[in-house]
């Protein structure tokens, strides 16, 4: 199986390969570090989260994979079956912004959690860094709460999501185990770890650690570029008009993958004009707001917090790094 698997996931191209990834974690300052980095002007990314690494791994992209209810069949993203189709895709991601004299870079959140993905990233025949920003574990979950409510993916509210689905949301938290698994695979100096603390409260002493990573000049860059803080959380008004939305469309394929795909799906399906219609009367009268702060009970912030104390005993050794001591108090 392990031969299968290296056959086609190990690039015959790696000049073509990104320098670096921002693989994670998922709503942790990912995009902002993105935005900062991106105007070096030794530094490129590509625009998109591209997901390469684990794109055919249904438990990490869903929606990557498309389902025709006529004939009973699927469209997946098979590297055996499409394996060229793929690997041209990925590289046309940098084609426009490569250049001799740049660093360039991808993002993709979603591998932080995946094993598959180091393993992947570890067979390349270019030695690729990787930065993972962490953010406080029960802070978050509780964001990655607010951004599967307002994209029509929470069906209930945050403390029945916990009795229900507490996976969905705590999973991606679990950066211990996931860092195990990178640590396994790929040197510990290739690997950077960041705090969203840190990047949101000391910015400038932060992006100067990690252009020394990168081994780029950090007094190149903007300093303007720090007060950058891209895809800002929008709260909807009325959470549980938005949970209604949700559970009344829940049916309604999202296909908001479908183009950009490399193997797109054969057909389009289209939404209900009717369901249309309740979507866009909701977003005028519930629409998502800067200004609205979501703020979850105390009893679940304790329930949270104790668990992931837990979890996270002997992270600092780990990561050679202060984490515990700043998120949680004993």
């Amino acid at each position: 199986m392990q031969e299968h698997h290296n056959k086609y996931w190990k690039s015959t191209e790696p000049d073509n390969l990104p320098d670096f990834i921002i693989g994670g974690a998922m709503k942790s300052g990912t995009t902002s570090l993105h935005a900062i980095l991106h105007s070096h002007p030794d530094i490129a990314i590509a625009k998109n989260e591209l997901g390469f690494f684990d794109i055919d791994r249904i438990l990490q992209h869903s929606d990557f994979n498309f389902f025709n209810t006529k004939n009973q069949t699927w469209t997946i993203q098979s590297m055996p079956q499409q394996h060229k189709l793929l690997w041209s895709w990925y590289y046309s991601q940098f084609t426009s912004i490569k250049n001799k004299e740049f660093l360039i870079g991808e993002d993709s959140t979603t591998y932080l959690t995946s094993e598959t993905a180091a393993r992947r990233i570890a067979l390349q025949d270019k030695p690729i860094k990787l930065i993972f920003i962490l953010r406080h574990p029960t802070k978050r979950a509780v964001s990655n709460y607010l951004h599967y409510l307002k994209s029509g993916r929470a069906m209930y509210s945050l403390e029945d999501t916990l009795r229900y689905n507490p996976n969905s949301i705590i999973r991606r938290s679990l950066y211990k185990e996931q860092l195990e698994s990178y640590y396994k695979h790929i040197p510990f100096d290739r690997i950077k770890i960041v705090l969203f603390e840190d990047l949101i409260a000391h910015t400038e002493s932060c992006i100067k650690d990690v252009c020394d990573f990168l081994d780029i000049d950090f007094n190149k860059l903007d300093k303007e570029a720090f007060s950058i803080h891209s895809n800002k959380t929008k709260t909807p008004k009325y959470i549980h008009l938005q949970l209604l939305r949700n559970r009344l469309l829940r049916k309604t394929a999202n296909y908001r993958y479908s183009g950009f795909l490399p193997i797109k799906p054969s057909f389009q399906k289209k939404i209900p004009l009717r369901y249309r219609l309740i979507d866009k009367l909701h977003k005028t009268i519930n629409p998502l707001k800067n200004d609205i702060e979501f703020t979850p009970s105390k009893g679940t912030i304790e329930l949270l917090d104790e668990f992931f104390k837990t979890e996270f005993h002997g992270f600092d050794t780990l990561v050679k790094k202060e984490v515990y001591s700043k998120w949680f108090k004993d």
